[in-house]
């Protein structure tokens, strides 16, 4: 791989918040932007997430269109090259909605080697949300050098299933990256839907991944009715006004066969 191509880089979900995956996700390696995340060390890996979910306040009884924001990021405490992060999965609770019918898709195969004007002429009909990757890439006889790309999102399928198509672009040095994440839902535990990338295949054997964002959010009409993407309700007792529940957890596999997560974040809601 050159440097100029380096890195080639539910119905029911969410307790009280519908995985109306308005998924603002924002990873960022460690920095001022992740001073208030929830941070796990293992060894010198430190994992770092935080979020919150917008707006608040919800409907106790029916969805209303939301999203999600998330930050987090990979970094070493001793200053050390990162471990290459081969799979991430994000884990989310399954008391959500998430509504693809009468929206535009868009595949992985149509966004390679488009640059982010291109991927928007290409597929603009099906943008759910928008973010940036950082990677450092570290090329077999040269220094590794940073990575900082614009991200689009974009409604798509992977294997029959709903997944959210990642088009990343850099214009120094020129880099594309698409990373498709699965959604799947309905999995034991009390993260029933996540959001999962297989990163060794989207990034390759040079990209170490520190961190991304992104934001995923969407309105839009079907058959004269209004649409959200991302939907989510706060069903709790009519005598309690807010709770909480748990948010997101970040779990990454690594190319040495570790595999590591962050702290499990909680959040809340308001009922209106």
């Amino acid at each position: 791989m050159s440097r100029a191509a380096a890195a080639g880089w539910a119905k029911r979900g969410w307790p009280a918040l519908a995985l109306s995956l308005a998924l603002l996700i924002s990873f960022w390696p460690g920095s001022a932007d992740l001073a208030s995340a929830e941070r796990v060390q293992h060894g010198t890996l430190i994992i770092s997430l935080d979020g919150r979910l917008s707006p608040l306040r919800l409907p106790r009884r029916h969805p209303a269109p939301v999203a999600v924001h998330l930050k987090g990021g990979l970094q070493t405490s001793d200053g050390s090259l990162l471990p290459r992060a081969t799979r991430i999965e994000i884990g989310l609770p399954s008391q959500g909605v998430l509504s693809t019918r009468g929206l535009p898709g868009c595949s992985a195969s149509r966004l390679r080697d488009l640059t982010r004007s291109a991927a928007l002429a290409a597929c603009g009909s099906a943008l759910v949300g928008k973010g940036r990757l950082r990677a450092r890439v570290a090329l077999p006889g040269q220094g590794p050098f940073w990575i900082d790309a614009a991200a689009l999102a974009f409604n798509g399928r992977v294997d029959g299933g709903p997944a959210v198509i990642l088009h990343a672009f850099a214009p120094s040095p020129p880099t594309v990256a698409v990373v498709p994440f699965r959604i799947r839902r309905r999995q034991p535990g009390r993260f029933g839907t996540s959001l999962a990338a297989d990163l060794a295949r989207s990034l390759g054997p040079w990209v170490r991944l520190s961190g991304f964002s992104l934001t995923l959010h969407r309105r839009y009409a079907f058959r004269d009715r209004s649409k959200s993407y991302l939907s989510a309700s706060c069903p709790i007792p009519q005598n309690i006004t807010a709770s909480f529940f748990s948010f997101a957890q970040a779990t990454f596999t690594f190319a040495d066969g570790r595999r590591m997560s962050s702290s499990a974040i909680t959040r809340g809601c308001r009922a209106m």
